[in-house]
């Protein structure tokens, strides 16, 4: 494995929930493959979970780690190609991304959308340019469109809690005070749509994600609706991509509460976090027994780990 953006990078999915589990039934059973092997972390945004959960996998598999925070620990970069750098910024990512190759083995980039340009972010501009130019592997932290750490953590966590062979999975948009990237419910619905579920996406008219990921997805308009029957409520807000960037609603009816979570088989509820708790969710909800969020979080350490243990073990080829 070269790199780690989409569901496909991965292969089979059974194969990877297998080899996900193994890692998470002994965590240091592979500590040789990354003996003398760095991995470089590089954050254009702010993290927590996707930063510790990625170096507590790096360190189990026995590797070395580097952070590199843009903007922060180095020079702001430059990405656009052909222009006179005559501002803030005084590196070119083109002369950034292959000196940072030459300190590892794998990339790590997390680099938001910026909503400034809807073809820039989807055409990934940012993390295409460290696959190019860096000469190593390269996973996605999360990027301006997809978020797939996190979607394989939410699948290895919905096999870990299912109580069915196929359940019910809804994806919900809830309400949010700011404007935010896609990526998550883009990622979330591209591994479901790959996965063994029965899978809904729930939100309000305008906010329909780009058809490439939504391609033969159930759409429901009506949340209650929606919610009937689910095993699993993952909630999630994100803004529009037909009026790129922009929050149409604020419609507090979206919030997922326990009236809602009552129309459900029993759902488990997800959320990746950080959570605007009575926006996104109320704090019953959360806090309740069915609340997966913490188990979510902890499988990010699994999912980071399966991955990077798979492209160690390219490097051995």
């Amino acid at each position: 494995m070269k790199r780690f953006l989409k569901v496909s990078d991965i292969g089979d999915l059974k194969q990877a929930l297998k080899d996900a589990f193994e890692v998470k039934n002994n965590p240091y059973a592979f500590t040789d493959l990354g003996k003398n092997k760095t991995i470089i972390l590089v954050f254009f945004n702010s993290s927590l979970r996707t930063r510790l959960s990625t170096q507590k996998a790096a360190m189990n598999l026995g590797m070395n780690v580097m952070v590199l925070d843009i903007n922060k620990d180095g020079w702001k970069l430059e990405t656009e190609m052909g222009v006179v750098m005559d501002s803030d910024k005084p590196e070119h990512i083109k002369e950034a991304v292959p000196v940072i190759g030459q300190y590892c083995d794998m990339i790590g980039v997390r680099s938001f959308a910026t909503f400034e340009n809807k073809e820039d972010d989807y055409s990934e501009k940012v993390i295409n340019q460290f696959i190019e130019y860096s000469g190593v592997p390269v996973i996605s932290l999360e990027s301006a469109t997809v978020h797939p750490l996190q979607s394989f953590a939410d699948l290895i966590t919905i096999e870990e809690y299912k109580q069915k062979e196929k359940p019910k999975v809804v994806l919900t948009w809830a309400p949010h005070p700011r404007a935010l990237p896609q990526a998550v419910a883009n990622s979330f619905t591209e591994w479901m749509k790959e996965a063994d579920v029965e899978f809904v996406i729930t939100h309000p008219e305008g906010y329909e994600l780009a058809d490439e990921f939504t391609q033969g997805v159930t759409v429901e308009y009506d949340q209650r609706k929606a919610f009937e029957g689910a095993d699993f409520i993952y909630a999630k807000n994100w803004s529009s991509y037909k009026d790129y960037g922009q929050v149409k609603c604020e419609d507090r009816d979206w919030t997922v509460d326990e009236e809602k979570m009552a129309l459900t088989n029993n759902a488990k509820f997800m959320h990746c976090l950080p959570v605007r708790r009575n926006m996104i969710v109320t704090d019953g909800v959360i806090e309740s027994d069915n609340s997966l969020v913490v188990q979510e979080a902890a499988n990010r350490v699994v999912s980071a780990q399966t991955v990077i243990k798979r492209m160690l073990e390219s490097l051995e080829k």
